[in-house]
């Protein structure tokens, strides 16, 4: 009986145990055949990382081929995830090295997308903290160098505001372009055609499954896709010019501010186009900054130094800067009078140095007499055109102005481009509540008062006087180029607007532009000796809180133009004296005319031999050593 019990209790035993192994070999068939993939995947994701390798973003040429933006190698430093969360004592070791806040890297891993892919931690860093990391990657498992592409601003701060710069993408942008493919870390274009021309030069990402050890080191290649070099672009700019623009710029400026006493002349802007069809030349805007600066994020002393400059580096004066006119507004208000009937070209009016209706005087307080009208504007006679103003009334001082696209963008293949402002009874009666004034006609005849135009816009304004009245939109990309060197995209001129004037009109205006730059004219002492015929006019616009504004706009050759040129000098005085001068640079390097040494020439010689550098632009153009 007791065998019987014991052999029974034997038997039990057996079959718990036979159920038990069954019940363990159908679970891992189960688990094996409805889990294995998912399971396989997971342990993959211990031992491969896809390392994703950032395209190079497309080339800009000058209209030469010049190369002016290019890309070249930098290290990287990256996160890469390995069996479970980042241990917080690697990203407080890691931020020490970097020399960044531990709450950044925090914030940078908190965003990971995808447990496959390494996160970019800082980019383009220097090799002293590729040293340090590589000296000490036992204390840092998950921690890897990259090589990946880094923008290249050949010329350092030169066509700064055309080209923009590149940077990690915020949040903000983030949200916005997720649908479009972007991802949390991408570099992308933050201003200048950079930003404009983001989606199209960026590229396609490449990348490679590494098998990595247990410190996320990479062990081997198990596969790699290239990247694809984004569209380069062809650019309408002249390399050469734009340099001589810059240099025109800065020399006056220096001039300026140490030898004729306008201390707070530290900002100006300049355009060169082309008015038979909208290229833009050069465009330059002073302070300027160095984008390279921007590369693997900007130092808090550097951004300090642009975010703390009271003249505000960022800004591309020569689209977003407003300003009165003064008296380069005369042309328009000239045409106005001309069309409408309002005064005949020989018709001569006295000038006793102040308005008979409303005693508004003379820039110097001369008194020129007896003067018609090709005489008024070459000399910019105030009197004349308040009487202009008298006899057109604003609203079709008004209509003019937006006829010549003044009070509108140009269109212009940038961001952050300015309307300016067209004087207009509605305009103060909607801000101010109040009524308008015969005053302010006279104020708005001679571009003061409430008017407002970009550079861009008065280079528009002498374009469409130069080439018969055709206004064409500015443009600063001729074309894309695929890859392989192919047209991908082509750009043409393009017509947006066209001013009917009269032929007579037309003729009497030229003619007295022409005579600004002959003896007698408001800029006749600057182009004395020119062996190119122009066409220009100055001026000079009120500014309430310190030094006047000084304007010249210009277009050559006088009988068959082929260039505009508009130069603002902020608190730079008489336009004669600050623009004009600088526009004249500008038009010997177009013409490859032999340069003329004036005072700021041979001021920025002397320093030069003296070893003392530029007192413009304000703000760092030299990338320091990455640290």
């Amino acid at each position: 009986m007791p065998d019987r019990d014991q052999n029974h209790r034997i038997n039990i035993l057996l079959y718990i145990v036979v159920f038990v192994i069954f019940t363990l070999i159908a679970r891992l068939v189960y688990l094996q055949l409805a889990y294995g993939h998912e399971y396989k995947r997971l342990a993959d994701n211990n031992r491969i990382k896809l390392m994703p390798i950032m395209a190079p973003r497309g080339l800009f040429y000058d209209r030469n081929s010049v190369p002016m933006v290019s890309n070249r190698p930098g290290f990287t430093v990256s996160l890469v995830p390995l069996d479970g969360p980042i241990d917080d004592n690697v990203i407080v070791t890691l931020a020490s090295y970097l020399g960044m806040k531990p709450e950044d890297i925090r914030e940078k891993v908190g965003k990971l997308d995808n447990p496959l892919e390494p996160i970019r931690i800082k980019n383009d860093v220097g090799p002293d903290i590729v040293t340090k990391i590589k000296e000490h990657q036992d204390e840092l498992p998950g921690v890897i160098i990259e090589i990946q592409s880094v923008r290249n601003y050949i010329n350092q701060d030169l066509a700064a505001h055309i080209f923009g710069y590149v940077s990690e993408i915020s949040d903000t942008e983030l949200e916005k372009k997720k649908a479009q493919g972007y991802k949390s870390g991408n570099i992308i274009g933050k201003f200048g055609l950079e930003q404009v021309f983001d989606k199209d030069i960026r590229g396609i990402d490449g990348g490679s499954q590494v098998e990595v050890d247990v410190n996320g080191r990479p062990m081997r290649m198990l596969g790699k896709k290239e990247p694809v070099l984004g569209n380069s672009l062809v650019l309408t700019i002249d390399s050469k010019l734009q340099k001589a623009t810059e240099q025109a710029l800065d020399n006056r400026l220096r001039y300026l501010q140490t030898r004729l006493g306008n201390i707070n002349a530290k900002a100006a802007a300049a355009v060169v186009l082309n008015p038979k069809t909208g290229e833009v030349l050069a465009m330059a805007s002073r302070p300027s900054f160095n984008p390279n600066l921007f590369n693997g994020g900007i130092s808090a002393k550097n951004w300090k130094a642009i975010n703390d400059n009271p003249f505000n580096p960022m800004s591309n004066r020569a689209i977003a800067g407003e300003y009165p006119p003064g008296s380069t507004f005369k042309i328009v208000t000239g045409t106005a009078a001309l069309e409408l009937g309002k005064v005949k070209p020989d018709e001569k009016i006295l000038d006793l140095g102040y308005h008979w209706l409303i005693p508004k005087t003379n820039a110097a307080g001369e008194a020129l007499g007896w003067i018609s009208f090709k005489e008024a504007l070459s000399k910019s006679d105030n009197v004349y055109f308040y009487e202009m103003g008298n006899r057109l009334g604003i609203d079709n001082l008004e209509k003019y102005a937006r006829m010549f696209g003044l009070g509108a963008v140009t269109g212009i293949d940038l961001s952050g481009e300015a309307e300016g402002l067209v004087a207009n009874a509605r305009y103060k009666e909607k801000v101010y509540g109040e009524d308008w004034y015969l005053s302010e006609t006279f104020d708005a005849a001679i571009g003061q008062g409430f008017q407002l135009a970009t550079p861009i816009q008065m280079a528009m304004v002498m374009g469409q006087i130069a080439n018969g009245g055709h206004r064409y939109r500015p443009y600063l990309v001729t074309k894309e180029l695929a890859p392989d060197g192919s047209i991908a995209k082509a750009f043409q001129p393009e017509e947006v607007g066209n001013i009917q004037i009269s032929d007579s009109t037309l003729n009497l205006i030229r003619a007295a532009l022409h005579d600004v730059a002959l003896p007698g004219g408001t800029a006749a002492y600057v182009f004395e000796g020119f062996p190119v015929s122009i066409a220009g006019k100055t001026g000079t616009a009120e500014n309430p809180h310190g030094d006047d504004h000084g304007w010249f706009v210009a277009y050559a050759p006088f009988d068959d133009p082929t260039v505009v040129v508009a130069v603002i000098v902020e608190q730079g005085g008489y336009g004669a004296d600050s623009a004009c001068p600088i526009a004249r640079k500008i038009l010997e390097a177009y013409f490859n005319t032999p340069p003329h040494q004036d005072a700021a020439d041979q001021m920025a010689e002397e320093e030069a031999a003296k070893g003392i550098l530029p007192a413009t632009p304000t703000t760092p153009t030299t990338v320091p050593a990455k640290q």
